[in-house]
């Protein structure tokens, strides 16, 4: 994008109206300050201004183990999964309420909307969550949305709700996705370890600019990094949706990062997006197996926007049926697209490396062409 990027940030989020906001539980709580209450004040002040003035505002807030760990007297953070369930379950309802009190002080009225992965992988689920948040916002509700940790056992782990936020900017089709940590944005070192860390200010190629971030940091009370922030901020560029990467314990923070103001990181979506379908295909749906293709099929694929044929495939791995999604393998290993499968592993072992005219000859029946159609085929 041309200009300064004081020029480039005023164009991109000055346009922005409906906003996805992640706040960490740094941001939120300490061990040794417990909950952080004037930080809820100020978040809260802060989006009830935004929503007057014409935004539309959606929290992905983590928090629920803090809270839990407060209201229990906890003074180390649960180690356990069951123990990190019941203080997720304790906390949630503390949570929801303390940001009911502060919202409902500038007569503004919160919904609480707990998801897991399964409702944003189903795709029946996944359109009935964006209809429900839709519906919300039309009724000037704000949804506070949150991982449900309480019964889910592989989602309490680095960067849920960072990568969760990126999934509902998706889901709503949102403009902007704001990422509140508690430092400044994303740096050149971290910044706890080095006093002479550099915050970036502007990231216009994700992939591209990769090297120039550390690997991560985190505290007791968040289970976030800059890791997490930057898959998240990668899965929102796919979808055409800038981030911003910023302190949350800056005052006034939503408002100078609307208005454009040097604050924190922005990192620019890709030239070429997903569609919104093709986003759920790559993001949303945890593949449920392998399949290795021959380099042919490969620059297919890749070069040419090609469907997947069963003479490419020349080795089949993991446990999956029709219509489950499945990562697809170059001949040197590496992972290179995601694409939903028109046949089950038992069926691909059958007809791996045959011609498109030999499958009904094989199976006895043929249900398409195609082992993944190129509608249903994501380059990563």
């Amino acid at each position: 994008m041309q200009g300064t990027t004081k020029e480039i940030r005023k164009k991109v989020l000055e346009k922005a109206r409906r906003i996805v906001v992640k706040v960490g539980s740094s941001v939120l709580a300490s061990v040794e300050r417990g909950l952080h209450y004037e930080t809820f004040a100020q978040l809260t002040k802060e989006i009830s201004e935004l929503k007057r003035q014409g935004y539309e505002i959606l929290l992905v807030s983590s928090g629920a183990i803090a809270a839990g760990m407060e209201k229990l007297g906890y003074k180390t953070r649960p180690q356990s999964i069951t123990q990190k369930q019941a203080t997720a379950a304790v906390g949630q309802s503390r949570l929801i309420h303390i940001y009911e009190n502060y919202f409902s002080r500038y007569q503004q009225r919160v919904a609480q909307i707990l998801l897991t992965h399964d409702d944003l992988s189903h795709r029946r689920r996944f359109l009935n969550a964006r209809n429900t948040l839709l519906m919300l916002l039309d009724l000037g509700i704000i949804p506070i949305i949150n991982e449900n940790d309480t019964v889910v056992v592989d989602e309490i782990k680095v960067g849920d709700n960072d990568n969760l936020s990126a999934l509902i900017t998706n889901l709503i089709e949102a403009d902007l996705l704001i990422i509140l940590s508690d430092i400044e944005g994303i740096c050149d070192k971290d910044p706890r370890n080095h006093p002479d860390a550099r915050c970036i200010s502007l990231i216009e190629d994700i992939d591209a600019d990769m090297g120039a971030i550390p690997g991560g940091t985190k505290s007791q009370m968040s289970v976030g990094g800059m890791v997490s922030k930057i898959q998240a901020a990668r899965k929102a560029s796919r979808f055409g949706i800038p981030t911003v990467v910023a302190s949350g314990t800056r005052k006034e923070v939503l408002r100078h990062i609307l208005k454009g103001k040097e604050v924190g990181t922005l990192i620019l979506p890709k030239g070429s997006t997903l569609s919104s379908r093709k986003h759920w295909i790559a993001f949303n749906l945890k593949p449920k197996g392998d399949l290795i293709v021959d380099e042919g099929a490969k620059k297919a694929i890749v070069l040419r926007g090609k469907s997947l044929l069963p003479s490419g495939v020349t080795e089949v791995r993991g446990i999956f049926d029709r219509g489950d999604s499945v990562s697809c393998i170059g001949p040197r290993g590496k992972e290179f697209a995601r694409g939903l499968v028109n046949y089950s592993l038992q069926e691909l072992e059958k007809i791996k490396g045959h011609r498109t005219g030999e499958i009904e000859k094989i199976l006895g029946y043929k249900y398409s062409d195609e082992v993944i159609h190129r509608d249903d085929l994501v380059i990563l």
